[in-house]
């Protein structure tokens, strides 16, 4: 088996969360992260949906190994925050390219081309990783990078075509991180395109099942000017020639079916238990109870929120709505699935919102909805959040780093 088996399923439990934390290793990350059989974390679902917050993480793996700014673990932590640094200074803007295009002259498409979607390009690497994508909701960055790449500077796809489909099937896909990939790659976020050929491909793809990812003889089999040009001048390259057998890609739901909600989760009654606080739980806020508090004990009373409008534009797997919906009906006493809009007005004994508490969502549509139900948080962060929006990681990365002597210290709250 060419694919790690932690990265082929994700039961979306705390406890299957600290048994992959326990398991990291930062020195065989620092020397194998690049390869697709390496040993990468299989975190991001967790991170992204905020089973836990990036800065618990990094504690307790702190509890067992040195982990310092420089490490290659701490650097690809820092990447998520730096994205989601953008994405709070900058906001729905990250939706929007974040510097013109100078890449090619052409319109690029608005559509991926049905053979890129159902994994028929004639290109291995590109269709192995399409449907590795469908069966396990989950990529190497590697893959998603070559992925993207080829979608935009060989197949001409607008990044953010294939942004909106890449995240409707990721576990762990948040606008924030997804998105300003795509930018990254397509130029639009970064100094230059982002291209790789087939030696590249080779380097880091599985020894075992390398048939099955490899890149000669394709397209991509070129040297970087060559590949340069064609990003540059020349249209849509097209599939490979011959017929290549492909994969169904699953549906995108702009919204879980009925059987999914009540299997997973306990549907809100139009009333309220007369209690104290209430604190509405979105899709990227499901952590543990703070404290340990549970519903009995005097801690708020937990709603999840599904706000449906938000996911009309970036609609999910059933894969990726099952994985919300069962971690949201594990932490919660009830969910609402519908316009979150109306809550206040269609549940009777809605509290004043200084009893309602949510947080930040990065997620177009979830804060301007639960804004005004009560007080939003802001996420928890592991590095502080730069006043000016940081346009690049160094500088992003070098700023944070001053504020603080080491990790440890910042974990503290102790800034130089």
């Amino acid at each position: 088996m060419s694919t790690p088996a932690h990265l082929l399923g994700f039961e979306p439990t705390r406890t299957e969360l600290l048994r992959r934390l326990d398991a990291v290793h930062p020195g065989e990350y620092a020397r194998t992260r690049n390869a697709l059989d390496g040993a990468v974390t299989g975190l991001s679902p967790y991170l992204c949906h905020g089973v836990i917050s990036l800065r618990d993480a990094v504690a307790r793996v702190m509890q067992k190994h040195r982990l310092g700014y420089d490490d290659k673990l701490m650097f690809e932590f820092a990447w998520r925050e730096f994205f989601h640094h953008v994405w709070r200074r900058e906001g729905e803007r990250v939706l929007l390219d974040m510097r013109p295009a100078h890449v090619w002259p052409g319109t690029y498409a608005s559509e991926l081309p049905a053979d890129l979607r159902e994994g028929r390009t004639g290109v291995p690497v590109i269709d192995a990783a399409v449907r590795q994508l469908y069966a396990t909701g989950y990529l190497h960055n590697h893959a998603r990078m070559w992925l993207s790449s080829y979608a935009v500077h060989l197949r001409k796809v607008h990044w953010r075509a294939g942004a909106d489909w890449l995240y409707g099937h990721l576990l762990d896909g948040d606008v924030p991180s997804n998105h300003l990939s795509w930018q990254w790659v397509a130029g639009t976020f970064s100094s230059k395109p982002y291209l790789f050929n087939a030696e590249n491909v080779a380097k880091y793809v599985p020894r075992q099942g390398f048939e099955s990812w490899r890149a000669a003889g394709t397209v991509v089999d070129q040297d970087y000017a060559a590949l340069e040009q064609l990003a540059r001048e020349a249209d849509d390259v097209g599939p490979e020639p011959g017929q290549h057998e492909g994969v169904v890609e699953p549906q995108l739901h702009a919204a879980p079916q009925p059987a999914w909600v009540t299997e997973h989760v306990t549907p809100l009654t139009a009333t309220l238990p007369s209690r104290r606080e209430i604190e509405l739980v979105a899709p990227w806020a499901m952590g543990e109870r703070e404290g340990g508090a549970g519903a009995g004990a005097g801690g708020p009373w937990r709603l999840g929120v599904i706000h449906l409008p938000a996911h009309a534009a970036l609609p999910w797997s059933e894969a990726r709505w099952r994985w919300v919906l069962q971690r949201m009906g594990a932490i919660t006493e009830a969910a609402f699935v519908g316009d979150a809009t109306t809550l206040a007005s269609s549940v009777r004994g809605w509290p004043q919102p200084d009893r309602v508490l949510a947080r930040r969502s990065p997620m177009p549509g979830y804060d301007a909805a639960l804004g005004p139900l009560g007080a939003l948080r802001e996420a928890t962060r592991l590095l502080p959040n730069p006043p000016e929006t940081c346009r690049s990681f160094s500088v992003f990365y070098e700023t944070v780093k001053r504020q603080s002597r080491s990790l440890q210290s910042q974990l503290n709250g102790e800034l130089s």
